[in-house]
């Protein structure tokens, strides 16, 4: 073997015993915390062991395990263990909604406070509060706009529900508007067309189509003609 292949070799086996898997991450983060007057958390001993055993490498990891509400106020200390090199990630993950506003800020505060970053750390940080907090409002702006349209839009399905009670008023609806009135009634009885179903409630759904969708009338009201 080569001494360059070897190196090589040599590197290669570097990395895959550099890389945690979420659970040797997990493992490491509740390591780290410490007995105070609440039990069992973190702090500022936390910041420092976990800037040590954990790498910039590890933040996609600690990323993947946001969904682990359980480990929620660990990971706000491990990401910001690692100073600048989480900012940027943080902040896409709460654009993203895997981490909440607020928490991504407390990231930042933690990074603000933490010895063991660099000041121009600390000053992104302080300045990615400020951004966080903009992200924040604007989403929520977005979140109350689309219930309005939500609501206004549930009002106009169940007002031509309505229209479907009287025969006249049931000839101005169009097909699209029969539609969203059929499917909306599935989902008040908790079906779905295109999901499970027993033999009598694909009957059931059947029939309603023909009726609402189609406009048939039922056998039974035929047979009352």
């Amino acid at each position: 073997m080569s001494s360059r292949l070897f190196l090589a070799l040599l590197l290669c086996i570097a990395a895959s015993a550099a890389d945690k898997s979420p659970e040797q991450v997990r493992h490491i983060i509740l390591a780290t915390r410490h007995l105070g007057a609440h039990g069992l958390g973190y702090n500022h001993s936390s910041l420092i062991e976990l800037s040590h055993k954990l790498s910039a490498e590890d933040i996609p990891t600690m990323i993947f395990l946001l969904s682990d509400r359980k480990l929620t106020v660990g990971l706000q200390f491990a990401l910001a263990s690692q100073c600048d090199a989480a900012i940027t990630p943080v902040r896409d993950a709460a654009a993203e909604h895997k981490l909440d506003f607020l928490a991504a800020s407390d990231v930042m505060d933690l990074v603000t406070g933490f010895s063991g970053c660099t000041a121009d750390a600390r000053q992104q940080a302080t300045a990615m509060r400020d951004e966080l907090e903009q992200l924040r409002r604007v989403d929520q702006e977005r979140a109350a706009q689309e219930a309005k349209r939500q609501a206004e839009e549930d009002a106009r399905i169940q007002q031509n529900g309505l229209k479907m009670l009287d025969p006249e008023k049931s000839k101005e609806l169009t097909r699209q508007e029969r539609e969203e009135i059929f499917h909306r009634s599935l989902k008040a009885m908790g079906l779905s067309e295109n999901g499970p179903m027993t033999p009598d409630q694909k009957k059931l759904v059947d029939r309603m189509y023909r009726s609402m969708v189609l406009g048939e009338s039922s056998p039974h009201r035929n047979s009352q003609n």
